[in-house]
């Protein structure tokens, strides 16, 4: 990947991530968990963790700020979806790949609603209280199952797609370059 590929890619990821983030769709269903996962193939590791990281604050900075400590779960727990997704740049299959997605998205649930339970007021600082928190969770978390599952393999053909393309046009690029080199 050139230079100007590579930051045309780290934009657009993070432009669609703030797009989606602003857009109507159902909650938690974000490209994040996606956009580690294809930044640790495609960019590197460190792009696997700041891309989402970025992208999160980015949309935040408009969508609105909340309590610092399930802030910091919600950021935390992308930044560890980013170090998983480095498993998937050692072993790239559609396996791992798949695992590593369901992980990251169990993974956010409870941790975030963890969080959730101990720092607000809403819930019984008990085990009852816990798990009626997780219960009242998971409607989100299959929102961002869902979304992890339906974004994941789409921004990896994008990706494997635009390789493909970009191998055809220089191929093209290099057959006409023979034929006008021929005429001369």
């Amino acid at each position: 990947m050139t230079r100007l590929q590579k930051i045309v890619a780290i934009v657009g990821l993070v432009a669609f991530g703030v797009a989606v983030r602003f857009a109507f769709h159902l909650p938690d269903a974000t490209p994040l968990v996606a956009i580690a996962l294809v930044s640790a193939v495609y960019l590197g590791r460190k792009w696997a963790i700041i891309l989402p990281l970025v992208t999160l604050f980015i949309s935040d900075l408009s969508i609105g700020f909340y309590d610092w400590r399930v802030m910091a779960s919600v950021y935390g727990s992308f930044a560890l979806v980013g170090v998983l997704s480095l498993l998937l740049r050692k072993y790239p299959n559609i396996l791992t790949g798949a695992a590593i997605t369901a992980l990251s998205s169990f993974l956010f649930f409870l941790i975030t609603n963890f969080a959730v339970w101990a720092f607000s007021p809403w819930y019984e600082k008990s085990l009852t209280g816990l798990l009626y928190c997780y219960t009242l969770g998971l409607p989100f978390y299959r929102n961002m199952a869902l979304g992890d599952a339906l974004y994941t393999p789409l921004l990896f053909a994008v990706f494997a797609y635009g390789h493909i393309a970009a191998a055809y046009f220089a191929a093209a690029r290099q057959k006409l370059a023979l034929v006008f080199a021929a005429r001369v």
